[in-house]
């Protein structure tokens, strides 16, 4: 049990460790608007207090998890998990020390906070299903699919690498009305919330012209 923005509390941690996922970050999009600072403490400061207390323990493999918000960022959490991505593939020149990889993905289905649990609730104890926009698109993945490409990177990813899995989009406004259908709720359209993007992308053009193709993942 510690907190990311503890360095001394991660260095203890780390302490006998061959692998480290790094997982801790704040996401909330419209919440990273109005606490930036935040934000910075956790998603940026939090990740270089990772990195430290990596190098000081001599720890094999390090993966931190990013977002597709992270691509062609337009809000504060995209910039906060972009600055992540710069940290942890530029460690790497560090010391020597070649160990340090990023995996990048979209919606997990079933995460907390995510927009299935979202409907589910809404469905059973609210009057209606709220989508911000009809045309709102989103990636999406299972859990086991994003654990499943946690263990590829893990295995296959040599350094200074981001791993993008090969991601179906969908319209949210689909998924409502699943779940319309069957609770017999209306859907409410409430608006585009401050700094969310109609449409994400997992690649940015600049990063396009240096992408490799292996197998499922870019």
């Amino acid at each position: 049990l510690g907190d990311v923005r503890d360095a001394s509390r991660l260095l203890l941690a780390f302490n006998n460790v061959d692998i480290v996922i790094h997982a801790a970050a704040l996401k909330q999009v419209d919440t990273a608007e109005y606490n930036p600072s935040e934000f910075i403490k956790t998603n940026i400061l939090g990740a270089q207090n990772i990195i430290e207390a990596a190098f000081y323990n001599n720890v094999s493999k390090i993966i931190a998890l990013s977002t597709d918000k992270a691509s062609s960022p337009i809000n504060l959490y995209g910039a906060t998990k972009l600055c992540s991505d710069k940290l942890f593939t530029s460690a790497n020149h560090f010391l020597g020390q070649k160990k340090f990889s990023v995996v990048r993905y979209g919606n997990v289905l079933e995460s907390r906070g995510s927009i299935l649990p979202l409907f589910r609730f809404q469905a059973e104890l609210k009057s209606h299903l709220t989508v911000t926009h009809r045309n709102m698109t989103r990636f999406i993945m299972t859990l086991e699919e994003s654990v499943d490409l946690i263990i590829s990177t893990l295995l296959g990813a040599k350094s200074g690498e981001l791993w993008l899995p090969k991601l179906k989009s969908m319209k949210i406004i689909d998924l409502a009305e699943i779940f319309s259908e069957q609770y017999s709720k209306p859907i409410k359209i409430v608006g585009i919330r401050p700094g969310e993007k109609l449409h994400e992308d997992l690649i940015s053009y600049s990063e396009s012209m240096r992408v490799r193709v292996k197998n499922s993942i870019y």
